[in-house]
């Protein structure tokens, strides 16, 4: 499966973007979503996913009530809807495919794509 993700850019604290991860090569359907970060010298971390129906979803505390993610199984793609930006969400975001139901570790997704960045300026 190959991933696609784009919608990053910058933004002012307290503003919002919708990154987007377009999938490609097998069933989207057959896959459970998720979304990591990696912010400049620090570990990749998770911050949500979601299961093959859109049901499920799960977040990290960290984004939690500020981020939605969703998906679109016609479409073939997954998003990210991320509002009241901090400075601290400042990142790479990559999308990723797995076949672990409720995988919220960098292990339980098999699949990642290339990153898009965002930057939250204060």
């Amino acid at each position: 499966v190959q991933l696609q993700a784009s919608g990053g850019g910058l933004v002012q604290a307290g503003g919002s973007l919708r990154l987007s991860c377009a999938v490609s090569g097998r069933t989207f359907s057959y896959y459970n979503m998720g979304w990591f970060r990696q912010a400049p010298g620090k570990e990749r971390e998770f911050v949500s996913a979601i299961g093959r129906s859109g049901g499920g979803t799960y977040y990290a505390d960290s984004v939690k009530g500020r981020f939605t993610i969703s998906r679109d199984n016609a479409k073939n793609m997954v998003y990210l809807q991320m509002n009241s930006l901090k400075p601290e969400d400042t990142a790479v975001y990559y999308c990723a495919a797995s076949t672990t139901y409720g995988g919220r570790t960098i292990g339980d997704f098999g699949s990642w794509g290339q990153g898009t960045q965002v930057t939250v300026s204060s």
